[in-house]
C-alpha cells in the first residue's frame, strides 16, 4: 500500500525521534563509563606469572571484557623507559601486535595525542586507537604516572579499521635502583563482534609479551643517556638527553 504524505512525515519524525533517543542513550552510557579499578582492589585474580611479571584480571562493570593489571620489575632504569615512552613511534617496538603508531597534532609532554593500530588475526578487522596521553611525575618519589584514554572523535575513522572508542590505561613507573617497577592497568572494549570469552582468554599474554619487549627495547643504544627534567616545585616537565 502506498503511504500518504502524512504517513511519510510521521515516519520521518519517528525515525528522527528514535535517532535522538539513541544519541541520548549513547551519551549517558559514555558519561557513566566505569573508571579503571583500583590497584589494590581485592577482586583482582592472579592469572599468570612469567619471570618477574604477574598478570591479574578483574570484571569491569557494564562490559563483557575484563580489565587486566600487570606488575613487574623491568631491568632498565626509569630514564630509559621514559625515553621509550616519549617516542611516538615506539609502540611498534614493544606493544604486542602494534603495527603502526605516530604522534597526532602538536601536543606537549604533559598532554598529547597519538594514533596507533593493532593487528588482529584474519578475518577480524584491525583496530585503531586515538589516545590522549597525560604524564605526571614527582622528583621526591621518583614515580612517573601516565594515563592513556581513547578519544575516538579526534580523527576521522578509517573504513578499513574498527575505531576503538573505549580504552583506558594507566602506567605507573617506580625506580628501584637501576631497575624499574611497572604497574600496567588497562580496560579496552575492542568494538565489533568479538566475543568476550575469546578476548579474555588472550588477555594475559598481551602485557607479558609487551613488558618483556619493553625491557629489551629500553636497553637499545638509542634510548640511553636520557634524564628526567623537573621544575622548581619538583614536578616532572620533560625527558631529555643528558648534556655532555
Amino acid at each position: 500500500m502506498r503511504k500518504t504524505r502524512a504517513h511519510g512525515t510521521a515516519g520521518r519524525a519517528s525515525v528522527i525521534s528514535g535517532l535522538a533517543w539513541v544519541c541520548l542513550i549513547s551519551a549517558l552510557a559514555a558519561s557513566a563509563r566505569a573508571e579503571l579499578p583500583a590497584e589494590n582492589d581485592n577482586a583482582w585474580t592472579l592469572r599468570k606469572e612469567d619471570g618477574q611479571i604477574r598478570v591479574y584480571t578483574i570484571d569491569q562493570p557494564g562490559s563483557s571484557f575484563k580489565a587486566f593489571k600487570a606488575v613487574g620489575v623491568i631491568d632498565a632504569p626509569i630514564e630509559n623507559l621514559m625515553a621509550v615512552m616519549i617516542n611516538p613511534g615506539s609502540c611498534v617496538e614493544w606493544v604486542y601486535n602494534c603495527t603502526e603508531s605516530r604522534a597526532l597534532g602538536e601536543g606537549a609532554f604533559h598532554d598529547r595525542y597519538a594514533y596507533s593500530v593493532n593487528d588482529m588475526p584474519w578475518p577480524v578487522t584491525d583496530r585503531d586507537y586515538v589516545l590522549r596521553i597525560r604524564t605526571r611525575g614527582n622528583q621526591s618519589s621518583g614515580e612517573v604516572v601516565m594515563d592513556l584514554n581513547a578519544t575516538p572523535n579526534k580523527l576521522a575513522a578509517n573504513e578499513d579499521r574498527v575505531r576503538v572508542d573505549r580504552s583506558d590505561t594507566l602506567y605507573r613507573f617506580t625506580p628501584e635502583g637501576d631497575s624499574t617497577r611497572m604497574v600496567w592497568i588497562q580496560h579496552t572494549d575492542p568494538n565489533g563482534s568479538l566475543p568476550g570469552w575469546l578476548v579474555n582468554s588472550l588477555l594475559v599474554d598481551i602485557p607479558v609479551r609487551s613488558m618483556q619487549a619493553l625491557e629489551r627495547v629500553a636497553n637499545f643504544e638509542k634510548y640511553q643517556g636520557y634524564e628526567l627534567i623537573y621544575d622548581e616545585q619538583g614536578e616532572l616537565v620533560g625527558v631529555d638527553r643528558r648534556k655532555p
